[in-house]
């Protein structure tokens, strides 16, 4: 897909993006220095972080950086947000785009699997946006912030009950503060793309022999197809550039027509039995094991 954006839409922008090291992160990163920008990584893996970084700056080598970062810990997110500042200078972007997400029946989930995505994608994002926010305030600088969200923000969600708490919990951040920082000039929006597929999560989505289930069926999008990640990167690179700077409080949804024609959850799913369950748990454990291993 041709960029209907100037190579230098992003020039003198630094933008961190939180998990990017796999994912729609990491495919939007090098869409983000090809247009420009100095870009930031944080993810949990450095031998991940650094084969994105290689990725991403392809096209400008030295324009990628990389922090080993757990989004789950406050404290560690603001040392590392100041260690970044201090290093190569404040932040024009971030775009919150850590996740972590597994279809399961709700009754079958445990305490810690419950913390184990609201501590990422609630309470990562929330740190992130605060540390990133209160260093604009402070040196009275502008900002933008971008979360990537879901369509179950306004549907909700079956088996994905966890996540779908935790992405309306960020949708309603991206409002309430869209107001009240407005004035210091730093934007809140967000994206929420419909299937864009990508190594590991689609198949952690699909717990099925089925090519794709649920939210994922693309015969259920009007336009027949899913999104990819150069259409994501567009709509991402223009949310987080200075040529909207009158936009903010929003979470746009990009799904082909998929929530218009019906939402796009995984409600179908109520038809598998136990043992259905039972082999999804397997083939989620042997994904994600092999995207493991695969990425050292």
């Amino acid at each position: 897909m041709t960029s209907p954006f100037r190579p230098d839409l992003l020039a003198g922008a630094r933008i961190l993006v939180t998990g990017g090291g796999t994912g729609l992160g990491r495919g939007v990163a090098g869409h983000l220095v090809a247009h420009g920008a100095e870009v930031h990584l944080w993810g949990r893996r450095a031998a991940v972080l650094a084969e994105a970084a290689d990725e991403a700056s392809a096209s400008r080598p030295g324009s990628v950086h990389t922090q080993t970062v757990d989004v789950r810990d406050g404290d560690g997110i603001d040392a590392a947000m100041g260690a970044l500042w201090d290093a190569h200078g404040p932040l024009t972007g971030v775009l919150n785009n850590a996740a972590a997400n597994f279809i399961a029946p709700t009754e079958s989930l445990s305490p810690r699997a419950l913390e184990a995505v609201t501590s990422t994608v609630m309470k990562g994002s929330f740190h992130t946006t605060h540390a990133a926010g209160r260093r604009w305030i402070a040196a009275g600088l502008p900002g933008a912030v971008l979360s990537t969200l879901t369509t179950w923000v306004w549907t909700g969600s079956a088996f994905v009950t966890p996540s779908a708490m935790a992405k309306a919990a960020v949708h309603s951040m991206t409002m309430s503060l869209a107001v009240e920082w407005a004035r210091y000039g730093i934007r809140l929006n967000a994206v929420a793309p419909g299937p864009i597929p990508t190594d590991c999560a689609w198949e952690m989505l699909n717990p099925t022999d089925q090519s794709s289930v649920g939210a994922t069926q693309t015969d259920r999008i009007p336009m027949g197809r899913a999104g990819t990640v150069a259409e994501l990167a567009n709509l991402t690179m223009f949310l987080l550039s200075d040529a909207c700077d009158y936009l903010t409080g929003q979470t746009i949804a990009m799904d082909g027509g998929q929530m218009l024609a019906g939402p796009g959850t995984f409600a179908g799913l109520t038809a598998m039995s136990a043992e259905d369950w039972a082999e999804a748990r397997e083939r989620s454990t042997a994904a994600s094991a092999a995207s493991k291993a695969q990425r050292g």
